[in-house]
């Protein structure tokens, strides 16, 4: 049985990667900075659980030290340039280091479609640097550039449609941006498959893989999507330039993390869809799930249960969930 490390375990894709590697025998470890963010995932019987800040290089030496392969999910969507650099670079080249140090040479890097280091948004310039200083190191390396991630649990349509049950309109900035959303499920089994590394024309060592859906949808199409699956669909107000960038500043200013910044705007100034540039999930022998099929359970699963809290709390009628 082999061993594995998974940075970034605790967290909506880690959570899916983890039990996916579970069931192909691997013995996981899970660095976190408190254990009770581990709670998804301390039941499956080969996990391990650590408190440990994989920031400080002497830290992250001990973890991947008697590991076979690491997996490195950890990534941030907002924050300073100095952020940025720290998440998506330094803690790539402390962990570049070491495995080089520790002979742990089999890494999976999940990084994000639109990555570049020409491109809008401090975040695809800083996940483009951390593929490269990966690249650099020499390890056999595999990088996973997915779309934006859906599923149950997510926050990004469940976000959506929480929205829609508050507000009687949504104002939306950069509301014709195009995405190619990919399932969770679907992105945990690309990362279970590169390990596996079997039945494949050539190694997946080396290569870059865009994880992708088979739908295209721009941002005002993901709404109404959440909408009419979730709660109840409301109106999509799309934003002028000027107004999205007043949005977004007044969003960063508020407690806690953003629903959307300025860096986000920057980033949906270009198509997060695939480039064809690189193979694609059916490389991997999965065929991606369309986010017309998946998401109308889990979303229909959320308005029934905000429906069932609203009944036993007020005696209001049930209907059942629109999907």
């Amino acid at each position: 049985m082999k061993n594995i490390l998974v940075l970034g375990g605790t967290g909506f894709v880690g959570r899916h990667v983890c039990e996916k590697l579970h069931r192909q025998g691997w013995r996981i470890t899970v660095p976190t900075r408190r254990a009770i963010n581990a709670a998804a995932v301390q039941h499956l019987p080969r996990v391990t659980v650590l408190e440990a800040n994989v920031h400080d290089p002497a830290q992250l030496m001990e973890l991947v030290a008697g590991h076979d392969a690491v997996v490195n999910l950890i990534a941030i969507l907002h924050g300073t340039e100095e952020a940025f650099e720290r998440v998506h670079v330094e803690l790539p080249l402390s962990l570049s280091q070491a495995c080089l140090a520790t002979g742990v040479r089999r890494l999976v890097h999940v990084s994000a479609l639109g990555v570049s280091l020409d491109g809008p948004s401090r975040y695809q310039r800083s996940k483009a640097r951390g593929e490269d200083v990966l690249r650099a190191a020499g390890l056999d390396l595999t990088v996973l550039r997915p779309s934006v991630i859906f599923g149950a649990g997510d926050r990004f349509l469940n976000v959506f449609a929480g929205l829609q049950s508050v507000f009687p309109v949504v104002p939306l900035a950069s509301a014709g941006a195009r995405f190619q959303p990919v399932w969770v499920e679907d992105v945990a089994s690309a990362v279970a498959a590169c390990l596996l590394d079997q039945g494949f024309s050539r190694s997946t060592v080396g290569q870059t893989f865009e994880c992708a859906g088979p739908d295209v949808l721009t941002l005002a199409d993901l709404v109404r999507l959440a909408g009419r699956h979730g709660s109840r669909q409301r109106p999509v107000l799309p934003l002028p330039g000027l107004l999205a960038r007043v949005q977004a500043r007044v969003m960063e200013l508020m407690p806690g993390e953003p629903l959307m910044s300025r860096d986000n705007l920057a980033a949906m100034s270009v198509d997060n869809v695939a480039t064809r540039q690189w193979p694609g999930l059916s490389a991997l022998g999965i065929e991606p799930a369309s986010i017309h099929t998946v998401a109308p359970a889990y979303l229909g699963q959320r308005g029934g249960r905000s429906k069932l809290l609203a009944f036993r709390r007020g005696g209001t009628k049930v209907e059942e969930p629109r999907v």
